[in-house]
């Protein structure tokens, strides 16, 4: 399946959403002067079709189709925000490649934009590719763990109060996310959170010195449950091969899910791997620790029967 547009919300490929975009001004039939209508003998009806008239009906309506796009293409590169997280912080490192997340714009609430317009500049980044970062120097000194998706930030916000002693870079796409963590961080006082904008994998694999991170944690990522879709799921070997490098010995990638079938995968790939050692004298899933809190969203799922499965591996 070809991948969606980055932000679906705004790309629809509707006539209706191209037509606003159609150029305005006379059309080849404005060209006749105005005048009044002819009476002679012309028959009056529908407009013969033909396989002339289909092929400029589809032409038409192809480039209809392409202008919507178009228009999508330059809404998603707008940025949000001055001085805010960039609408495509990597620029030419974009690769063609599957991805796991599916960024969207919708509504920022007025908080979230006030706290993106105050704190971005002191407490954002952007994942652009193009340096390494001073983890010691952005989080002063602390022993620092990255989080890959941490959607409205609530559980993000309280692992950063409960434990200011490490700091937490926080990843995501989703733009009223990032201004909901930043305002929580704010509103607790706590100063050990920095939220990064962008794909995660560029993050891995170019902006982090090897051995410089204390811990991973993945929380409910996206279990994408249709079969034809498993190859977006984020926890893949590829994926390790990239976390290895910059945790260091013992560091623990923490994983969590409510989806049975991606629990067994993720549980079957992270055994596998050789630079990985299942912390579970078992061999099994771990208890949740208690520094992992029990979101909004877990409650939900476990009121539904859901069985919520934690992961906790060493960096060997």
């Amino acid at each position: 399946m070809s991948e969606q547009p980055l932000n679906p919300s705004t790309a629809a490929a509707s006539d209706d959403d191209a037509a606003d975009t159609a150029p305005a001004g006379p059309g080849p039939a404005d060209s006749t002067p105005a005048g009044p209508e002819p009476t002679g003998s012309t028959p009056t009806g529908p407009t013969p079709t033909g396989s002339t008239a289909a092929d400029v009906a589809a032409d038409e309506a192809a480039a209809l189709r392409a202008a919507s796009f178009e228009r999508a293409r330059r809404l998603r590169m707008e940025p949000r925000f001055p001085g805010g997280p960039a609408a495509d912080p990597a620029g030419s490192h974009h690769e063609r490649r599957i991805r796991s997340f599916q960024p969207r714009r919708s509504r920022v609430t007025t908080g979230q934009q006030d706290a993106l317009e105050r704190l971005w500049p002191k407490w954002g980044l952007d994942i652009d590719g193009q340096r390494v970062l001073d983890l010691a120097d952005l989080f002063d000194g602390l022993p620092v763990v990255l989080e890959i998706g941490f959607g409205m930030g609530e559980a993000t916000a309280q692992m950063a109060a409960d434990d200011p002693g490490t700091g937490i870079l926080a990843v995501d796409v989703h733009t009223p996310g990032q201004g909901n963590l930043l305002g929580l961080a704010d509103k607790a006082g706590s100063t050990n959170v920095r939220v990064a904008n962008g794909d995660a994998v560029i993050l891995l694999r170019e902006m982090l010195a090897p051995e410089s991170l204390d811990g991973l944690r993945v929380y409910f990522p996206d279990p994408w449950p249709k079969a034809r879709h498993h190859k977006r799921r984020l926890i893949q070997p590829e994926f390790l091969d990239l976390v290895a490098p910059v945790l260091r010995p013992g560091a623990v990638v923490h994983c969590a899910t409510d989806w049975e079938p991606y629990a067994e995968q993720m549980l079957e790939v992270l055994t596998a791997h050789p630079r990985f050692e299942n912390t579970a004298a078992d061999g099994g899933y771990a208890p949740r620790p208690a520094f992992r809190p029990l979101t909004r969203f877990e409650g939900q799922g476990l009121d539904k029967g859901h069985v919520v499965h934690d992961l906790l591996f060493a960096r060997v």
